[in-house]
């Protein structure tokens, strides 16, 4: 009995232990971007949204991913120290698309306290007059 109890209290401390290691968190400064309006004749539009790792351990993006082959996200390959930003360059290519109101979105996968983050990006393509 005495050994059963040694083990549980041995297991809660190794499980309180590892909850109390800081992990890397990443904050976005912002996780929406509007292109507004803008013409069919120049169809490529780009944004960057700037993260920080807020956390203690080094951020690694594992991957960002988007809805649609429209949208591609580039971002920083390299485990971002604890305090030090990085970026995601969002493009969408609106060749081909008919105009009108777009809403996309990035998955962004880190190994960080919050692991999934949803990026938007939207925007009005008018017809080339």
């Amino acid at each position: 009995m005495k050994k059963v109890l040694l083990l549980t209290m041995m297991l809660i401390c190794g499980m309180s232990f590892a909850m109390a290691q800081k992990q890397a968190e990443i904050k976005f400064d912002k996780l929406t971007h509007n292109f507004g309006k803008f013409s069919e004749k120049d169809p490529v539009v780009s944004c960057t949204f700037i993260f920080q790792n807020v956390g203690e351990t080094p951020l690694v993006i594992n991957q960002a991913i988007a809805s649609c082959g429209c949208t591609v996200p580039e971002y920083t390959k390299e485990p971002i120290q604890p305090g030090n930003k990085g970026e995601i360059k969002v493009t969408y290519n609106g060749t081909g698309k008919f105009p009108g109101h777009f809403k996309k979105s990035i998955t962004v996968r880190t190994n960080g306290v919050t692991e999934m983050t949803r990026l938007y990006i939207e925007g009005d393509m008018e017809e080339a007059k």
